[in-house]
């Protein structure tokens, strides 16, 4: 006990030595409010303090609920012009002890509230109501005293909240009464926290409890530079004790998942690249050889704009696009055999995926290399549930090149997914309507314990680089980031993302190491 007391005695601040010295001195157990008078101190000072001293052993803290009566505002009112059946009283005293129902209805001091003073007076014994329904009168027919407990209890409580404990049988009876009346007297449970000074405490000398007058708990400028730092004591502080979390701000889990694969896009040698949200059908269907009566063109897949609806085709490219679809064009493909429709084609859109923005840019830098990629929104009409959103975001990339080809296309997948701490992956034979060859990137899950479909890839069709002169082999991928981040954060629903959860996003602050270093 003896070492244990001198471990403590130059890690105790001087806030703490004068609550502790309080309390010994009161010789009973006290509230937080009672310490910060007997101190002179701010309250919410002592409550800081209190949770060092429990930390150290030296106090114990209880929290006990108190049931307290506060004036209301209609007490208020009462305070200050009487209760109803006190302003009946005396009207009627003024009138003789005897009143007519009219000539009470026409008195302003109790307009509004005679039905009230007339219940009161009448449950007190005070006054009677006489006569039948034409002409009724009121008459006084007891003593009335000079001050009625209730209105003694308003007279207090015009001071300050009481506690209900504290009130004598007489208060706390006309306390429960005045409480059934509305906004009269209010009853509200108040917590309050007692400290009793343990066993440890008591064991400390007084003389060790004392604080000098000279003691300081910081330097300031102004004591450095005339140097009268040298008449003060420095209190010591302790830099184990307890303090309150801060939560200082975080990026989202989901951007700090975004600016790390741009990340490794970028140390791979790719440009990002960026496009509108709303996009012309021609770009987000048409120019990737997906034909015009395909189901994911449907209102029931693709969000369609009501105004404007239509906007302006690409110079130079409709005819050899049409072409292509309807007979193959130049590829010697067969096309889709229909009939184009210019004005299906330049439809606006909501994009449904970012190849809209990869094949844009691949219209117009037709010459090799290019090495884009594009992390961006996009739209589905999809009915939001578990693992479905209407808005979410995905990534793509292309590689155009003189001598790129599909094993290129796998080595780069599985470097992109190392730097992202999936080391497992594999690829499965997979269709596409604008890639050919296809597959789709499978990842293995070690903590789920098992493997997830992430990307689709392959090497863009010749009716889709054709058409927009392109000459060398285009690789391609793409996939939902959110269903990257649903696998990499352990979620089992992808609205998570999205429910601005703080304990959540607080939790995850750490997923940008994590998943730099590998360890998620």
């Amino acid at each position: 006990m003896t070492d244990r007391i001198g471990m403590l005695r130059p890690r105790l601040h001087w806030l703490e030595k004068l609550i502790l010295r309080a309390l010994i001195d009161s010789g009973r157990p006290m509230e937080y409010g009672e310490v910060a008078s007997a101190i002179s101190r701010d309250e919410g000072a002592v409550a800081k303090a209190s949770l060092w001293l429990k930390e150290k052993g030296l106090v114990e803290i209880e929290e006990v609920s108190v049931k307290v009566a506060r004036i209301g505002a209609v007490g208020r009112d009462y305070l200050k012009n009487g209760l109803p059946e006190r302003r009946l009283v005396c009207v009627l005293r003024r009138l003789g002890g005897l009143a007519s129902m009219d000539e009470l209805e026409k008195e302003q001091s109790l307009k509004g509230e005679l039905a009230v003073a007339i219940m009161w007076a009448k449950k007190k014994g005070w006054i009677a109501v006489e006569g039948g329904n034409g002409s009724k009168v009121v008459r006084i027919v007891a003593d009335v005293p000079d001050v009625t407990a209730e209105e003694e209890l308003l007279e207090q409580l015009g001071k300050g909240d009481l506690r209900v404990e504290d009130l004598s049988p007489r208060l706390l009876e006309a306390c429960l009464e005045l409480s059934g009346r509305p906004k009269v007297v209010e009853l509200y449970e108040d917590r309050k926290h007692i400290m009793v000074p343990t066993e440890l405490a008591r064991s400390i000398p007084l003389e060790e409890l004392e604080v000098g007058q000279h003691t300081i708990t910081k330097l300031t400028p102004e004591l450095l530079i005339t140097g009268r730092w040298r008449d003060f004591e420095l209190s010591p502080f302790d830099v184990h004790a307890p303090t309150k979390p801060i939560f200082a701000a975080k990026r989202h889990p989901l951007v700090t998942l975004i600016r790390l694969i741009k990340d490794a896009f970028v140390e791979l040698g790719f440009e990002e690249i960026k496009g509108p949200l709303v996009e012309l059908a021609f770009w987000n269907f048409d120019a990737l050889f997906q034909p015009q009566d395909h189901p994911a063109r449907e209102m029931h897949d693709t969000f369609y704009l009501a105004y404007p609806s239509t906007g302006k085709l690409p110079e130079g490219l409709i005819e050899p696009v049409k072409r292509s679809h309807e007979f193959g064009g130049d590829t010697g493909s067969k096309g889709w055999r229909y009939k184009w429709s210019e004005h299906e084609a330049s439809k606006l859109v909501l994009r449904t995926h970012t190849t809209a923005t990869t094949i844009r840019h691949l219209a117009y830098h037709r010459e090799p290399p290019v090495k884009v990629f594009s992390v961006d929104r996009i739209y589905r009409n999809e009915k939001v549930d578990w693992k479905h959103l209407a808005e979410f975001h995905q990534v793509e990339g292309i590689i155009m090149d003189e001598r790129c080809n599909f094993r290129e296309l796998m080595g780069l997948i599985k470097e992109f997914c190392s730097r992202i701490s999936l080391k497992e992956i594999t690829f499965r034979p997979s269709y596409f309507p604008y890639t050919e060859p296809s597959a789709e990137v499978i990842v293995y899950m070690p903590e789920k314990r098992e493997w997830l479909e992430l990307f689709g890839m392959g090497m863009f069709r010749p009716e889709v680089t054709a058409p927009l002169g392109v000459k060398h082999p285009v690789l391609a991928w793409g996939g939902g980031l959110e269903r990257l981040a649903m696998a990499l954060f352990g979620l089992d629903d992808i609205r998570t993302l999205y429910a601005n959860d703080l304990n959540w996003i607080r939790g995850m602050a750490r997923v940008y190491v994590d998943l730099k270093s590998g360890r998620l």
